[in-house]
């Protein structure tokens, strides 16, 4: 009950619209970027989704996620550091309206790995984004493993979209739209949502819930991924048990099992994530 009223204090006055960026050349110089190119949208997702790392090691030790801007900033731009989707996705639509485009900011339902008819909860952020030529697009650099690399024309049209060797297409279930990808041969449900704009009040809220909720697996496991420039992507999580690493291409998974103990250096060497150490709880610190 503390923590919740901590929080309830916290947001109190809070400004629950999107933040602008404060250091867009900065952000740039993060994702490969230079003011000079002009980036667009398209550039500035491709980059972004191929250069900050996914990672939930602040809840993993039971540090609350900050939604605010010059913390999403300092993290994930100065720091180095990488996120999970509100704030990946967040730091993308402060830089796409530092560009002038128009973000609106959705919440999802994780359908991946959900037995059929399980409800999850809307813990995943998604955008749309309107371009200078009314063109409206799907944005999402937040999924972690399998995020798109590039985003898709907003809606439900079927077409399949192929980025890297990788397909994503959006069909209509009721009322949602479900993102949905190509594996092995056949569609696979990604995430659904409403394409109902959400007020940054529920955004904060969501994002509590995933930080710092028990039963949340960002809080009660570990997770890093990264998609590289060619197409393939890795990833280290123990959210089905054991520590798996998972390295994949379009055409091929390889998976193993490495020892606790060498959390510290694979998220050094594979997910440019250093300074870790393990805890004798067998928890990153």
């Amino acid at each position: 009950m503390d923590r919740w009223m901590s929080w309830l204090t916290c947001i109190a006055g809070y400004d629950y619209t999107l933040a602008g960026m404060q250091d867009f050349s900065a952000y740039l110089e993060r994702v490969g970027l230079s003011a000079s190119e002009c980036p667009t949208l398209q550039a500035i997702h491709r980059a972004h989704a191929t250069s900050i790392p996914f990672e939930n090691l602040d809840p993993h030790r039971g540090i609350p996620v900050s939604l605010a801007q010059e913390d999403l900033e300092r993290k994930l731009v100065h720091e180095q550091r990488g996120g999970y989707c509100f704030e990946q996705n967040l730091l993308l639509a402060s830089a796409l309206e530092h560009l002038g485009l128009t973000v609106e900011p959705m919440l999802a339902r994780v359908r991946r790995g959900a037995p059929p008819g399980t409800v999850r909860p809307r813990s995943h952020l998604v955008l749309r984004v309107t371009d200078d030529d009314d063109r409206v697009w799907h944005a999402d650099v937040g999924l972690g493993l399998g995020t798109l690399l590039d985003p898709i024309p907003f809606g439900v049209d079927g077409i399949s979209y192929e980025q890297l060797g990788w397909s994503f297409r959006v069909i209509q279930d009721g009322i949602e739209m479900v993102l949905q990808t190509l594996a092995d041969g056949s569609w696979s449900d990604v995430y659904a949502f409403s394409p109902q704009p959400v007020p940054r009040i529920d955004i904060e809220t969501s994002n509590w819930w995933t930080s710092t909720n028990p039963q949340s697996p960002f809080v009660f496991g570990l997770i890093a991924t990264v998609n590289h420039p060619d197409g393939s992507r890795e990833s280290i999580s123990d959210w089905s048990g054991p520590l798996e690493l998972r390295v994949q291409s379009p055409g091929d998974t390889q998976v193993s099992r490495p020892p606790r103990q060498a959390i510290p250096e694979l998220l050094a060497e594979r997910f440019t994530l250093p300074g870790f150490a393990l805890g004798a709880d067998g928890r990153v610190q």
